[in-house]
C-alpha cells in the first residue's frame, strides 16, 4: 500500500475549517443545493460526547429520490421547514473518525472506521441518519449521542481496516436485500391482542383445534345462532380471555373502533372460506403486524383486492391451512429465503436493487438451480448477461434473461411453463412497484411458493390476488422495508468474509460536485446499478464504469475482470486524487 493510501487511512491530516455539502431546501431537484451546486459550510467542532467523522463513500439510494420528490411531505420530515432547516441526504455511508470528544476518548479513536444503521431511535423518537440527522452527502459529519447512545445501542458498526470504503458503504442497501429473506411472522395468536373468529355459516367451532395457540386479551366470535360457542367461551374465560359473541354480519368497522381504538384486529381467523366481499372488508381492518388465517378446503369464488403496500410496509400476513388445526396455519411458515435447488423469478432485475437480488441468488451456496430475470429494458438485460452469465455458468445455474413485452402474446406463458415444468416458481421477487404485475405474477407461484414484494409499493396500493393458495397450497406473501442493526451486522460479516461482494453492484462513481447529477441519473434510471459518491474527491465527474477507461484509464485498468469495482480500483482512485501528482495522473 502506498504512503498516500496509508496516510489517508490514518485520518491524521489537518481538518479544514470549511467543507462542501449538498443541502436540500424543499421538494424538487431544483432545491438540491443552491442553483444546482453544492455549498461551502463550516466544519463542525465535536462536543465532549460527539465524534467528527470523515465521509469516505456514500451510495445513492432511491429513498433519497423519495425525499427530493416529497420534500416536507415525506413521512419522516413532517413539520420540518426545509427552507429554514435544510437536510443533508445520504445513508449508505462509510466513515472514518477524525476527531473525538473528550468524554468518549477511551471508546473511540482517530482512524476508527464505521458504517451506520440509518434508522436511529433516540428516547423513543425516530430521527434517521440522512433524514432528520445530517447524512453522507457532506465531507464531514457530526455523530452525536442520538447515534452513539441510541435506544437500540450504538448505531455505528466497526469496519475492519482492510475493508474497502465502497463495499462498506454498500452493506446498507445489501442489508435491505438480506432483510427481505429473513422475514418471519408470528407463530401464534398475539398475546394480549384482539382476535376475531370469523365463523362461516355451517361451520362448527367444536370441529377446530386451537388450544395453546396464544392468549389474546379478547376474542370476537361471529354467532350464527348455534350453541357451539358455549364450550369455547367457557374455556377462554378460564384462561382469562374475554369472549364476545358478535352478530353473523356485524359492523366490522364499528367493532374495530370500539375494541381496538381503530388500530385494527391483531388476528383474524376465518373458519371456513369467507365470502370475498367480507374477506376484503375485514382485511382492511387488520392491525400492523397482523395476521389473517383461513382454515378451509374450498377456494374463494374470485380473487380479492388486498393492500399490497401494507404487506410491504406493515408486515400484514395471510396464512392458512386445509385442516382444522389452527396451529398448523400459524406454524406452517415456509421461510422467506430461496429454496435450495429451486426456481426463482426476479421481476425488474435490471435495476440497482434487482442486480443485488440476482447476485445473491447466484452466489448463495444453497441457492436455486434456475433463475429467471426479466426486465423491460433490453440494455439492462444485456448488462445482466454481461455481468452475471459467467457466475451462473460457474455455479451450474440455469440463468434465463428476457423481456416479456418483447415476446408474442402467449409466448411468455409458454416460456414460464417450459422453464418451471408447469409447476410454477418456488419464489417470485417483485422489484417493480406495479400492482398489476404483482397480481399477474402471483398466478405463477408453485405449491408452497413465496412472493417477496420487495418494491416499495405505497400503502393503499391494491392488487387483486387469489389468496386461496395460502390455505390450499401453502403460498406465502411477504415484504420488508429497510433493515435492522442485526441485518446490517450480518451483511457486514458476510462482506468481510468475502461471502458477498457488494462492489459488484457498482455501475457509476463520482466526486462530491457530481452528487446532484448522480441523483438525477438515479431518478432517470440512467445506470444499471449503484452510483457511489466520494465526498473527499470534489472534481471527479459522474462516470459509468463502462466509460471509466476514457476518464481514468489507470483506475479502469484495476477493475476486476475489467468490469467490476474492487478495492484495487478504489485505492488507485484515491492515489490519483490524493497524491502529489493528482492533476497529472487524472489527465
Amino acid at each position: 500500500m502506498s504512503d498516500v493510501i496509508q496516510q489517508y487511512r490514518k485520518a491524521e491530516d489537518p481538518i479544514p475549517s470549511r467543507m462542501t455539502a449538498w443541502q436540500v431546501y424543499g421538494a424538487g431537484m431544483e432545491n438540491v443545493g443552491r442553483e444546482g451546486k453544492p455549498e461551502e459550510i463550516g466544519v463542525p467542532e465535536p462536543g465532549p460526547d460527539e465524534l467528527l467523522v470523515r465521509i469516505d463513500a456514500n451510495g445513492l439510494c432511491f429513498s433519497d429520490i423519495k425525499i427530493i420528490k416529497l420534500g416536507e411531505e415525506h413521512p419522516r420530515l413532517k413539520g420540518r421547514d426545509l427552507r429554514r432547516q435544510p437536510i443533508i441526504l445520504g445513508h449508505e455511508t462509510a466513515m472514518t473518525v477524525v476527531k473525538v470528544g473528550a468524554n468518549i476518548r477511551d471508546a473511540y479513536h482517530v482512524g476508527d472506521r464505521f458504517i451506520i444503521q440509518a434508522d436511529v431511535l433516540y428516547k423513543g423518537q425516530g430521527m434517521a441518519f440522512g433524514y432528520l440527522l445530517p447524512g453522507g452527502l457532506e465531507q464531514y459529519c457530526l455523530i452525536g449521542r442520538e447515534i452513539i447512545e441510541g435506544d437500540e445501542g450504538c448505531y455505528l458498526l466497526p469496519v475492519k481496516p482492510e475493508t474497502g470504503y465502497v463495499e462498506a458503504a454498500l452493506t446498507e442497501p445489501w442489508a435491505c436485500v438480506e432483510a427481505s429473506y429473513r422475514v418471519s411472522h408470528r407463530s401464534n395468536v398475539k398475546d394480549g391482542g384482539v382476535a376475531v373468529l370469523m365463523i362461516a355459516p355451517g361451520e362448527d367451532l367444536a370441529d377446530y383445534t386451537y388450544d395453546g395457540l396464544g392468549r389474546p386479551c379478547k376474542v370476537l366470535a361471529t354467532d350464527h345462532g348455534q350453541n357451539y360457542a358455549y364450550d369455547a367461551r367457557q374455556s377462554a374465560q378460564e384462561m382469562g380471555i374475554e369472549w364476545l359473541s358478535v352478530p353473523a354480519a356485524p359492523d366490522w368497522e364499528a367493532l374495530s373502533e370500539e375494541h381496538t381504538g381503530g388500530a385494527g384486529f391483531d388476528d383474524v381467523i376465518a373458519l371456513g372460506t369467507p365470502d370475498p366481499d367480507l374477506f376484503e372488508r375485514v382485511a382492511r381492518l387488520i392491525a400492523k403486524d397482523g395476521v389473517m388465517a383461513v382454515l378451509s378446503e374450498e377456494p374463494l369464488s374470485r380473487p380479492v383486492s388486498i393492500d399490497v403496500g401494507r404487506i410491504h410496509y406493515e408486515n400484514i400476513t395471510y396464512i392458512g391451512s386445509t385442516n382444522r388445526n389452527v396451529v398448523s396455519a400459524y406454524r406452517g411458515w415456509r421461510g422467506a429465503d430461496l429454496t435450495k435447488g429451486g426456481v426463482v423469478w426476479l421481476i425488474g432485475a435490471g435495476g440497482p436493487m434487482g442486480q443485488m437480488h440476482l447476485q445473491r441468488a447466484l452466489e448463495k451456496p444453497d441457492g436455486p438451480s434456475v433463475v429467471v430475470a426479466t426486465d423491460l429494458d433490453l440494455g439492462r438485460l444485456e448488462t445482466l448477461r454481461d455481468r452475471f452469465s459467467g457466475a451462473a455458468e460457474k455455479r451450474n445455474i440455469a440463468l434465463h434473461l428476457f423481456n416479456p413485452n418483447a415476446m408474442e402474446k402467449g409466448a411468455f406463458e409458454e416460456k414460464i411453463a417450459e422453464i418451471t415444468g408447469g409447476r410454477g416458481f418456488d419464489e417470485i421477487v417483485v422489484l417493480v412497484p406495479v400492482p398489476a404485475v404483482i397480481a399477474d405474477a402471483s398466478r405463477h407461484l408453485a405449491a408452497h411458493g413465496g412472493m417477496n414484494i420487495f418494491a416499495g409499493v405505497g400503502i393503499g396500493t391494491m392488487a387483486a390476488i387469489d389468496l386461496s393458495g395460502t390455505w390450499r397450497q401453502g403460498a406465502r406473501f411477504w415484504g420488508s422495508s429497510g433493515s435492522t442493526i442485526a441485518d446490517l451486522r450480518v451483511m457486514l460479516e458476510k462482506t468481510e468474509a468475502k461471502e458477498v461482494v457488494p462492489n459488484n453492484s457498482v455501475a457509476a462513481i463520482g466526486g462530491m460536485k457530481a452528487a446532484r447529477e448522480g441523483l438525477m441519473g438515479l431518478a432517470a434510471a440512467r445506470f444499471p446499478g449503484k452510483t457511489v459518491i466520494f465526498p473527499q474527491i470534489p472534481d471527479l465527474p459522474l462516470t459509468a464504469l463502462t466509460d471509466l477507461h476514457d476518464v481514468l484509464p489507470n483506475v479502469a485498468a484495476r477493475l476486476k475482470d475489467g468490469k467490476f469495482w474492487c478495492k484495487e480500483a478504489e485505492e488507485e482512485l484515491l492515489r490519483t486524487y490524493m497524491g502529489k501528482d493528482a492533476t497529472a495522473d487524472a489527465a
